[in-house]
């Protein structure tokens, strides 16, 4: 069995500390400085209560009232260390975090569209949330744990062991109990409380599968039945708490009943040994009151055992992912293509996804000249996405060149390649925020006339200012915007970016007759003094092309304007002619 590849080092995990050594190692100081509080003011009560209660009554007071203040700048102390603690280390660990989620985001960015092909958005968002949480959860509360129970604990051992051994080692006998109990109640408890996440996973899962798909449910009268199926899922969440609970319940009562014997045992075998005068009457106060030093920092470091687990896992996701290498490797001395005619050129273009796959693009050679308007057809998988792709160097091919006036695209940045076409998609997709900023996506300068004029020729101006707040509705899943308008919302947003070239992908693939018309328009203009490749699915959207390319099983198999296809009575005839009738048929 193959062994898993481990992405921790501890010199990459420690230098997340670098930027913030200051921070840190005053927050190392002040955890310290808070734990050795708690062990100096036992010490006080101790002398108070053995030595000062005996001095002669005219000093007594003095000297409580000296000590008693002693304590009150102690407890000033531990209280300004534990909020820096709480405040600058919270800080810390959330700067820390900040820059790991910006590290992760801007590889995300750099990786390539196989990746995500691979991948589900969800579990990418939880290394970005979750996993660095956890990571951060460990990088700051970590280290000062272990500092202050470190301290707490063996300072408070040595204190105890060094006023009376005997009654020390009677306090510490339940210790390694307590260790071992705690340790197995709380591995049970994190088991049971992943079952619940998982079935609230499962929960929305189902919430979401029924809203969705609610039409669907209701034309059926499917609700008995799906309201059987959610309940499946709630009973089986209800087990899992009462699961979880039955477990947190012993963990709690459990430690609390350790503490609460260890007290026992100290307040009985320190009576003993005051019985017999082997110990005085302050060391057994001081003894009680060191209980709670001597208890706590076995539960610090019982959590900090999983904090550690879960911090590492997360720590390792994370790494993993930054180990992935974009496949489009940048140029070392990239070509700054600026003034853009447009000419493009593929010689002997081939591409497959992966080593090994059949090939999706086989001996591509084609030349468009600047400003002119190509067309591609052919049914689905015939390699007329691909081809566009490469052209934006969303993939590289995996033989021939492509030149974009003479420069090969390999020799270009890919943000040159990009900010060089505008794109509408076939999947319209709007951004959270106002119609204003999805309009001007990366176009904040351009003016509000450029603005309204392509709204205007897109013939959307009238029905966006019929919004609520116009070009500052912020769009949301209740806008009322239909699949149609935000096509054309898109291709607006295309016009005003004014890119030399144009990419436009089955832009009238989802749009009713009446919206077609308006795109067809919209389309026709954009598209002018550009060069554009169009992937259409309807072919009567595609007469005006200069070129059009029929593309088969990864070949462009014909090539030719809309009359010159017909002509030939060829594939594209065939599908023309198909298409023809079909509408004839609907109509």
């Amino acid at each position: 069995m193959e062994e898993k590849k481990s992405y921790f080092k501890w010199g990459e995990f420690l230098s997340y500390y670098k930027p913030f050594r200051g921070i840190f190692a005053a927050d190392m100081f002040f955890a310290f400085l808070g734990a050795l509080t708690t062990l100096v003011i036992p010490l006080i009560v101790r002398y108070i209560t053995g030595t000062v209660v005996y001095l002669p009554k005219g000093e007594i007071l003095s000297k409580i009232l000296f000590l008693g203040g002693v304590m009150i700048i102690l407890v000033a102390v531990q209280c300004f260390s534990n909020y820096f603690i709480g405040n600058y280390g919270h800080v810390m660990g959330a700067k820390i975090e900040y820059n790991m989620r910006k590290e992760i985001f801007e590889h995300y960015q750099k990786l390539s569209f196989s990746f995500y092909d691979n991948q589900k958005v969800g579990q990418l968002m939880s290394r970005i949330t979750n996993d660095l949480f956890d990571i951060t959860e460990l990088l700051h509360h970590g280290p000062e744990d272990v500092v202050i129970s470190f301290i707490k604990f063996a300072g408070t051992l040595s204190i105890l062991a060094w006023m009376n051994w005997r009654l020390a080692l009677a306090a510490f006998v339940l210790i390694p109990v307590m260790f071992v109990y705690a340790y197995i109640l709380n591995k049970k408890m994190k088991r049971a409380f992943k079952t619940n996440r998982e079935k609230v996973a499962d929960i929305n899962a189902r919430i979401e599968d029924n809203l969705s798909g609610i039409r669907v449910v209701k034309s059926f009268a499917n609700e008995e039945i799906e309201r059987e199926k959610f309940m499946e899922g709630n009973r089986g969440f209800l087990d899992s708490k009462k699961n979880s609970y039955f477990y947190m319940g012993q963990y709690h009562a459990g430690l609390t009943a350790f503490i609460t014997m260890i007290t026992v045992v100290v307040i009985v075998v320190g009576a003993v040994l005051l019985s017999n005068g082997t110990m005085n009457a302050p060391d057994l106060i001081t003894f009680l009151l060191y209980i709670s030093n001597f208890t706590e920092p076995v539960q610090k470091l019982i959590n900090f055992t999983e904090q550690f687990q879960n911090g590492i896992t997360g720590y390792e996701r994370f790494r993993e992912i930054l180990s992935i290498d974009p496949e489009i490797k940048e140029c070392e001395n990239p070509v700054e293509a600026k003034d853009i005619r447009g000419e493009v050129v593929f010689d002997d273009v081939g591409f497959r996804y992966e080593e090994g796959q059949e090939k999706v693009l086989s001996h591509v050679s084609l030349k468009v000249n600047a400003g002119e308007y190509v067309a591609l057809v052919g049914t689905s998988g015939a390699g007329k996405t691909t081809l566009v792709n490469l052209l934006m160097r969303f993939f590289e091919p995996t033989g021939g060149t492509i030149t974009i006036d003479g420069v090969d695209t390999k020799d270009m940045t890919r943000e040159n390649v990009h900010r060089k076409f505008g794109m509408v998609l076939q999947d319209t997709w709007l951004f959270e925020g106002s119609v204003r900023e999805n309009l001007l996506y990366n176009n904040e300068n351009v003016s509000e006339e450029t603005m309204i004029n392509a709204c205007k020729a897109c013939g959307i101006h009238s029905f966006i200012k019929a919004l609520p707040q116009g070009y500052d509705t912020i769009l949301t899943d209740n806008t009322s915007i239909s699949a149609g308008q935000k096509q054309l919302l898109t291709i607006a947003r295309a016009m005003i970016q004014n890119s030399p070239m144009l990419i436009l992908d089955e832009a009238t693939s989802s749009v009713d007759t009446r919206t077609e018309l308006l795109t067809q328009r919209a389309m026709d203009q954009l598209t002018q003094k550009r060069t554009s490749f169009v992937i259409a699915h309807r072919l009567s959207t595609i007469k005006n092309a200069d070129i059009i390319l029929v593309m088969r099983d990864g070949d462009i198999v014909e090539q030719g304007n809309h009359e010159e296809l017909l002509a030939k009575g060829g594939f594209y005839a065939d599908l023309y002619t198909s298409q023809f009738e079909q509408s004839e048929v609907q109509a």
